[in-house]
């Protein structure tokens, strides 16, 4: 055993010998060598020149997403997502009747597979809790891919919902109401724009309950959201306007002057971002009408009518309507 040990280290001093006689710069002769992993390249700290390129990564092979995995160390796998109730880390029993040599399975062993895929089925979903976050977790991903939302903004709300779940907050009130709230609440606190009218429309309840449940849980939970920045609105809305980048550009920077006179207070987002849009297509010589800008924002044309108004008077701007 003793002379396994000394054979190792001697192995290992030999390896690291010749990775230190490797790492030496051959233009300026500096041993200052920089390891870059990302770039699997060794780097002359001194002069820049690269050494060796393609290098092993001899770093630790386990993977670590928080503080619980990091100390148990454990290895391989998917990583670890709120948007599933058992946060994705059950096994799943194979669909194909085949074994591990890729051959088809017996009669009777497809008949046992086919059994453990149904209790297996069962005992994922063994609670009320977990039924509960089963159906509404699916109720997100539908809705957000429904809305084009990315991943971030499914997590957090995934993570919003679960603080829900164990605050008890989800007793007397709709699964979907909670879930488009807590994806509502998700979209503002990830800075991604989308209406309450938007997340109606994808969700299978009205306007009223989602705000209903919003207003709730973010006085419930404590989740404080600052009101949503117009800009956030301009590139979506100007891509549906086909309106070129000079256009957003001029619109932002007219956005802007208007919260430093504070005339966003009280308004709309929605309504601030068209009438901004509206103005600089004037301005910039692409006009599109109030009625297009209008139903892009989802608003009446009374709206973007009153927000241009007010921002073509109060920031003194020459535009000729």
């Amino acid at each position: 055993m003793a002379k396994t040990k000394q054979k190792v280290e001697k192995e290992s001093g030999k390896e690291e010998k010749e990775s230190a006689d490797v790492e030496e710069c051959p233009e300026c002769g500096s041993s200052k060598a920089v390891r870059d992993y990302q770039k699997s390249a060794v780097v002359c700290g001194k002069c820049g020149c690269v050494i060796k390129e393609e290098i092993k990564d001899r770093g630790p092979e386990w993977r670590a997403f928080n503080q619980e995995q990091r100390e148990n160390r454990s290895r391989g796998g998917a990583p670890m997502t709120y948007t599933i109730h058992d946060k994705g880390l059950s096994t799943k029993i194979d669909w194909r009747n085949r074994d591990g040599r890729g051959k088809n399975l017996s009669p009777e062993r497809r008949s046992q597979m086919h059994r453990l895929r149904k209790w297996q089925r069962r005992a994922k979903v063994s609670n009320a809790d977990e039924r509960n976050l089963a159906y509404a977790l699916s109720e997100l991903d539908r809705m957000s891919s429904q809305l084009g939302l990315p991943k971030k903004v499914v997590e957090t709300a995934a993570v919003i919902y679960r603080e829900a779940v164990d605050e008890d907050l989800i007793r007397g009130r709709s699964i979907e109401g909670v879930s488009s709230a807590a994806l509502y609440a998700g979209c503002r606190k990830c800075q991604v724009p989308r209406t309450l009218e938007e997340i109606a429309e994808a969700s299978r309840v009205d306007k009223k309950e989602i705000s209903r449940s919003y207003r709730f849980i973010s006085r419930e939970l404590d989740i404080h959201l600052t009101p949503t920045n117009p800009v956030f609105f301009v590139s979506r809305f100007g891509s549906e306007l086909g309106i070129s980048g000079e256009t957003r550009t001029k619109a932002i920077d007219i956005i802007k002057k208007a919260k430093e006179k504070k005339l966003t207070s009280g308004r709309g987002p929605t309504g601030i971002a068209a009438a901004a849009i509206y103005v600089a297509s004037v301005m910039t010589g692409e006009r599109r009408t109030q009625r297009e800008t209008a139903e892009v924002a989802n608003v009446t044309e009374v709206t973007v009518r009153n927000r241009y108004k007010e921002l073509v008077e109060e920031l003194e701007l020459d535009v000729d309507i």
